[in-house]
């Protein structure tokens, strides 16, 4: 993100809860730097989603930099656990709450899938995850999924500290975590193995320069796999 963009959107941030993620508060924040209106709407060109979208990825680049310096640790699904607590602790729940509003709209649902999926990425990356297959993209996928609930969860939640939310991030990775057995037993059944290792050899994680990225990125494994 060009520092100058950077720097507006720090200035219009302080003016969300208040005015919403939109054109008013992007207008207000540039009034605090001495920004033309017109200039600041050329930055985020797409106004209140543009916003939002920049909030989030800031967030996920700040969990890629807390993981790389302070690596998370223990079991895998505990790995996993701690790098959504600390997405959420770097993100301001008001902020998070005007975002999601403006992701809800019909016309921003594909961008809102995609940050989702971002989220996904990034954790799974951070982790050390190196698949190159259909696995790629089921990893991502499912931790979308749970990563969703979780936003929402913690959200609504008023527990001391959020206590409840951690609680409902342990159940809901202990679900996957089942389920992956469950896939993991069916790789057994005759056929199915094959079926599995054809789908690998023609479904793969975007490379550079595909015209195609999906919601957000690469294929990988299952929560459960590798979690020992």
């Amino acid at each position: 993100m060009p520092d100058r963009t950077e720097k507006l959107l720090d200035a219009v941030l302080p003016h969300v809860p208040f005015e919403g993620m939109n054109d008013r508060a992007l207008v207000a924040g540039a009034r605090d730097l001495g920004i033309a209106p017109d200039v600041a709407r050329a930055l985020f060109p797409q106004g209140g989603a543009g916003l939002a979208a920049a909030y989030h990825r800031r967030g996920d680049a700040a969990l890629r930099a807390s993981l790389g310096e302070h690596p998370a640790t223990g079991r895998f699904r505990d790995r996993v656990a701690e790098a959504l607590w600390r997405r959420l602790s770097l993100a301001d729940p008001e902020l998070v709450r005007a975002g999601a509003a403006v992701m809800a709209l019909p016309q921003n649902a594909g961008l809102g899938a995609r940050l989702v999926w971002e989220t996904a990425d990034t954790v799974w990356t951070a982790l050390g995850d190196t698949s190159d297959d259909v696995n790629w993209w089921t990893k991502r996928a499912t931790l979308s999924s749970v990563w969703g609930a979780v936003v929402l969860y913690w959200l609504g939640d008023l527990s001391e500290g959020r206590a409840d939310t951690r609680a409902f991030i342990d159940r809901r990775i202990d679900d996957v975590m089942r389920f992956e057995t469950f896939k993991a037993n069916a790789r057994r059944v005759p056929g199915v193995a094959r079926l599995a290792g054809l789908a690998t050899g023609w479904i793969r994680k975007p490379r550079a320069g595909d015209r195609f990225a999906a919601p957000g990125g690469r294929a990988g494994q299952g929560i459960g796999e590798g979690a020992k």
